[in-house]
């Protein structure tokens, strides 16, 4: 067997792909956006016991996690132009945030959903007995606590859609990882191609772990005796 790296033509393979990384944080951050507010939307309905809604957002929420991401982006990006030919001029980056938001919305729904039920309900009848709205009480009472026990998971779901948006390129954006598969395409060299990407994308995950950190660590302070 040859163990053999060349290390040499690993290390001159990162100014080649460092230009696309803004491109990968972009699909990911804008996705992330996207999902958050859909997903607390769909939390806040899950919560509402509204029995048509509650239902809609339930089947919501069961088909887009059943669904494999890659199947998704093709049948947003190739299936609804034909039932709505509108959408035929959507552009394979716009498809590729739609199918990773909706996928991603419904995770954070199911995490919303727990952090919201997390907070005591004892907090929201003590604000209604001092003269707050229920609007009120959500605002600054409810929604704080619920964030603050839902971000470390929502942290992972950013993590995990960083790797996602590698998926785009089935569409044809050219992002970190397309671009690795054209570079190792042209050199035949894969194992030293994929080895730099991999490297990449570790970096920028131990990067984000660390702001997490310190976001965590941020919103602690206010419990801390």
């Amino acid at each position: 067997m040859n163990f053999n790296i060349d290390f040499v033509y690993l290390i001159s393979l990162i100014p080649d792909l460092l230009p696309f990384i803004p491109l990968t944080l972009f699909l990911a951050i804008v996705t992330m956006v996207i999902a958050v507010v859909l997903g607390m939307g769909i939390a806040l309905v899950l919560r509402s016991g509204i029995p048509v809604l509650t239902h809609l957002a339930i089947a919501y929420v069961s088909f887009f996690r059943a669904i494999p991401s890659l199947v998704q982006l093709f049948l947003i990006y190739y299936g609804l132009p034909q039932i709505f030919p509108a959408l035929s001029g959507m552009t394979a980056i716009a498809a590729a945030i739609l199918g990773l938001s909706l996928k991603q919305a419904a995770y954070l729904a199911e995490i919303f959903r727990a952090a919201l039920a997390s907070v005591d309900k004892g907090q929201m009848e003590a604000c209604l007995s001092v003269g707050m709205t229920r609007v009120q009480s959500f605002r600054r009472v409810i929604l704080p606590q619920a964030v603050r026990n839902a971000t470390p998971a929502t942290g992972n779901i950013f993590i995990g859609l960083i790797k996602e948006t590698s998926l785009a390129f089935t569409l044809g954006v050219v992002e970190l990882f397309a671009q690795g598969r054209i570079l190792a395409a042209s050199s035949l060299r894969f194992f030293e191609t994929y080895l730099a990407l991999a490297l990449l994308y570790w970096a920028m995950i131990i990067i984000y772990t660390f702001i997490q950190q310190a976001l965590e660590k941020r919103m602690e302070r206010p419990y801390q005796s």
